[in-house]
């Protein structure tokens, strides 16, 4: 049943990805980060992931940071957020990353 609860979550945020023009305001920094990515906006997520000052903002970071390829910095913002460098695929580690903020 948990499961099916992330997933709605998840197709909730997505959904507001395709339809609306800004991010929910109650929503935290880093979740908005991760919207603005989706988006198409690196900038914007960058800023709000390194504002938020949380390791949830070091985890984006990091993950940003592998986006471009920069895989030393990645690994310095991986370490700061407590997690192992990420492999996989850059869709997997993003979803892994809103599920783990819908989750809080």
């Amino acid at each position: 049943m948990e499961k099916k609860d992330i997933s709605m979550k998840l197709s909730e945020f997505l959904n507001s990805i395709d339809s609306d023009l800004e991010p929910l305001v109650h929503w935290s920094a880093e979740l908005k980060a991760l919207w603005w990515l989706k988006k198409g906006d690196w900038g914007k997520a960058h800023d709000l992931a390194q504002e938020a000052q949380t390791d949830h903002g070091d985890w984006i970071h990091a993950h940003l940071h592998r986006m471009e390829g920069d895989h030393g910095n990645a690994s310095y913002w991986y370490s700061r957020a407590n997690k192992p460098h990420f492999r996989g695929d850059l869709t997997t580690e993003w979803n892994e990353i809103v599920i783990a903020l819908l989750n809080q």
